[in-house]
């Protein structure tokens, strides 16, 4: 299958697990996998990460579509909404090492903006993953992430920089990563 056909599934099965198909999701997630596999080696490769870190980038990055997939606008393709989150997700591994790439905050806010679609459940399971942050962290994400703000309305409102809700927010969602991980492994 060529990659814009394969594109097209997936962004049908993703439409359809929106809407609340389970059995979508679960062909989409077992679709795409492989294919963000792929990605993240050949991204590692590029910025001179280890191809070893594959493997958690994609689990990052399936996270991040679990949680986030209301922020994908529909009408557009999915293949370059999820090559942007398996980048992000390779930059906040080489920051981790202490290598620095930057990606523009402006370029990723659809990705953390709030989506009224979002599934009630899916609002509940992440609020509940979001509660179990430490001030300020908790106030920053769901400002960010859960009801739609800006970086500089929140920056303003919590008195604080802007780059200073920008690195929390980024070691917020870190966090949450981390906590819907092991929360995974409890589940098995």
């Amino acid at each position: 299958m060529d990659r814009q056909r394969r594109e097209q599934q997936w962004s049908e099965w993703m439409r359809r697990a929106m809407d609340g198909d389970t059995q979508a999701y679960h062909r989409f997630l077992t679709g795409v996998t492989p294919q963000l596999r792929l990605l993240a080696v050949r991204r590692c490769r590029e910025m001179g990460a280890p191809a070893s870190d594959a493997e958690d980038i994609v689990q990052e990055v399936l996270l991040a579509v679990h949680l986030k997939r209301g922020t994908w606008d529909m009408s557009r393709p999915i293949g370059p909404w999820l090559s942007a989150i398996v980048r992000n997700k390779l930059i906040d591994t080489l920051r981790r090492r202490g290598r620095h790439g930057s990606v523009p905050i402006e370029d990723v806010m659809e990705i953390l903006a709030a989506d009224e679609r979002t599934d009630a459940t899916d609002r509940l399971d992440a609020e509940q993953l979001v509660d179990r942050l430490k001030p300020p962290q908790r106030d920053i994400v769901r400002a960010i992430s859960l009801e739609g703000a800006g970086v500089k309305e929140t920056a303003e409102r919590l008195k604080m920089s802007e780059g200073a809700v920008r690195v929390a927010l980024h070691r917020a969602l870190k966090a949450l990563a981390a906590l819907y991980r092991s929360d995974v492994r409890e589940d098995r």
